[in-house]
């Protein structure tokens, strides 16, 4: 089979994962074909909801994914999962975990798990996510959950690509200044007191929801579900959480505006990594080294230099 984004793409319609497999590592590569295929994707994509589940390592993500897949498979849906390690392209031990801890849908046809990292993607995991994402949405997955590995910088702005996000946490989970700097109580649309079945579950809770009161939120308030995902328990009623987050973004309107802000700092990603591009060939040309020595040696400064910088990067 030739890869070819167009020809691939139809055969992933029906059902081919070595095809869909094919498209995913596309997408992940970059380049010429990445772009085509994001193209394609854009225009064919389905009304697929988008689930993101982020916290620390260890607070049971992976489970609770597990546990949702048999949730959505128990209405008969189909169900992709993005396992997203930002860290490194190479090295796959957390994500090797994830796809352990899912093994019992490994022979299920309706479900398809995806390990993904940075690798060639223009603008790296920022764009090559939510391009996966369409690709799943094109191929027809009603439901696709993208899993994080952390909840660093890099993961925010991953999990602000979703529709829902699932904040996972544990029983004494640490100080609560400090997961306000991780900048969950923004992107969390739910929150998960995983492992409920150790102490501090209470504190736990008070601790959310006090911060809750402090935040400035719209009028949907973040559920704060317990649940024990390695023994199933909680994780109906996350499902259930999610459903009723999902009904709130159609109803009240909030769905069409967040997709709108979502594109829109999507192009601004794209923009500057297309930028990023360019400069790097600039910066590279022997013509620009004179004017770098110039700098290096203070005969010019930066503002002047990057103004001729500017210059050089916008002319036809």
């Amino acid at each position: 089979m030739k890869n070819d984004p167009k020809e691939l793409l139809d055969r992933a319609k029906q059902s081919n994962r070595v095809s869909l497999a094919k498209l995913l590592s596309i997408t992940e590569r970059g380049g010429e074909k990445a772009l085509q295929l994001t193209k394609l994707a854009f225009y064919q994509q389905k009304d697929s909801y988008l689930v993101g589940i982020t916290g620390a390592p260890g607070a049971g993500k992976s489970t609770l994914a597990n546990g949702l897949i048999t949730e959505v498979r128990k209405r008969a849906l189909e169900v992709a999962v993005l396992a997203v390690d930002p860290s490194s392209p190479f090295s796959g031990g957390a994500i090797l975990g994830d796809r352990v801890r899912m093994q019992g849908h490994s022979s299920d046809s309706g479900v398809y798990i995806r390990s993904m990292a940075t690798r060639g993607h223009l603008g790296g995991l920022a764009l090559a996510v939510p391009d996966a994402a369409r690709v799943l949405s094109a191929v027809g997955f009603p439901y696709v959950l993208l899993e994080t590995v952390g909840v660093g910088q890099v993961e925010v702005e991953i999990v602000e690509s979703a529709d829902t996000t699932i904040v996972v946490v544990t029983p004494g989970w640490g100080d609560s200044v400090q997961a306000n700097k991780a900048g969950l109580m923004e992107i969390a649309d739910i929150f998960v007191i995983n492992k409920a079945d150790r102490d501090g579950v209470r504190d736990t809770r008070r601790d959310i929801e006090t911060m809750l009161e402090m935040s400035d939120k719209n009028s949907w308030i973040p559920p704060v579900i317990e649940s024990v995902a390695s023994k199933g328990d909680g994780v109906d009623e996350v499902f259930e959480a999610v459903c009723s987050h999902r009904n709130y973004l159609q109803e009240s309107g909030q769905g069409l505006k967040i997709k709108e802000i979502r594109l829109v700092n999507e192009l601004k990603k794209i923009v500057e990594a297309q930028i990023d591009m360019r400069i790097d060939q600039v910066l590279s040309d022997p013509k620009f080294h004179l004017q770098q020595q110039k700098l290096m040696q203070g005969e010019i400064d930066p503002y002047t230099l990057a103004t001729e910088l500017v210059g050089l990067l916008f002319q036809n």
